[in-house]
């Protein structure tokens, strides 16, 4: 599968169906009062977080740093992409919370994200987006867009309607298992100190033509370090960014990139579902992280890390979040870089 433009920035709508064929159908099908799905959960992202004029709609309070990725033999066993070819590929890399508050505490019981740009030998880009959770919070768009609404503030009391969030609760109750994983495992101590799931199965093809579908997962090979709420209370609210500027100052930052094979039954696509612990795993490279920006800005700022931008040898599942993601970024991305 070729890699897809990253965005088109003048023209986000019009780009939507180049994008991602099935967002045009979802405008096609939508009432002449509603927008496209696209368009509406970003709008929906605005209405939890807000407007921050020039910000990220998703991820808005993250750095940006640099480093490279090598492949391994295993990894070359399963898929012919260029990143696995034991070469040190460049890489860019975003460290944020989740969701669109630019000033949101880093105490905060959030997934934690890291999106990477992987630049390939002949042109060829490989993006990818991270989380700190082995899941998604939804199974479709749909219910992505729901959630959003359920969670938009009244603005009366500027908080949730605690009876429409329950109400969303009970319909969704696959959404409870992020939930549950971020109440009962710790707020990370370092965004260098805990696993990054890509939650959305992928296939990835080998040099015969042969294909086995997978999910990743970025280990930190020191160790994942979680804070438990007495020595959270004993930290700032900034302390994420510090932290890691001052890791990567004395040593590389690694993670190893570790492939958890499919087995039939395995639902290849439904994120908020993980598959067995049980499956096979292989490691297909380590990330290496070298240079932290000093400020928020820095080399990241124009990219959209765009999931569905693949290198030859990995191709999208069919999952509906993963397919969607392109056409929602390139709305949010036109907002963005337009300064609004």
């Amino acid at each position: 599968m070729k890699h897809r433009p990253a965005l088109c920035v003048p023209c986000a709508v019009a780009c939507m169906a180049l994008l991602h064929p099935a967002a045009s159908a979802a405008q096609t099908d939508s009432p002449a009062d509603t927008p496209p799905l696209p368009q509406a959960l970003v709008d929906g992202f605005e209405g939890v977080f807000g407007v921050h004029p020039g910000q990220r709609r998703g991820g808005a309070k993250g750095l940006c740093a640099e480093g490279w990725f090598t492949g391994t033999a295993e990894g070359r066993a399963l898929s012919v992409a260029s990143a696995f070819s034991g070469e040190r590929i460049p890489v860019l890399a975003r460290f944020s919370l989740s969701g669109g508050n630019p000033k949101a505490p880093d105490k905060a019981k959030t997934p934690r994200n890291l999106a990477l740009q992987m630049a390939l030998p002949g042109g060829e880009s490989w993006r990818l987006g991270n989380i700190s959770a082995p899941v998604h919070s939804a199974a479709t768009p749909e219910d992505m867009l729901a959630g959003f609404q359920a969670r938009r503030p009244d603005p009366q009391t500027g908080k949730p309607d605690p009876a429409r969030v329950k109400a969303h609760a009970d319909a969704h109750p696959e959404a409870r298992a992020q939930a549950d994983w971020l109440a009962s495992h710790g707020v990370p101590a370092s965004f260098a100190a805990v696993n990054y799931w890509g939650v959305h199965a992928f296939r990835f093809v080998d040099s015969k033509g042969q294909s086995r579908y997978a999910r990743w997962v970025f280990e930190p090979v020191g160790g994942q370090e979680l804070l438990d709420d007495e020595r959270l209370k004993a930290l700032p609210d900034e302390f994420l960014a510090d932290d890691l500027r001052k890791r990567v100052a004395g040593k590389p930052v690694e993670f190893d990139m570790r492939l958890q094979l499919a087995e039939p039954g395995d639902t290849l696509v439904n994120p908020t579902q993980a598959w067995p612990e049980g499956r096979r795993t292989v490691t297909a490279g380590r990330l290496a992280i070298d240079k932290v920006e000093a400020g928020s800005g820095g080399r990241c700022e124009p990219v959209v890390f765009d999931p569905m931008v693949l290198p030859k040898g990995i191709e999208a599942s069919d999952d509906p979040v993963l397919r969607m993601r392109s056409a929602a970024y390139a709305v949010s991305a036109s907002r963005r870089l337009a300064g609004k």
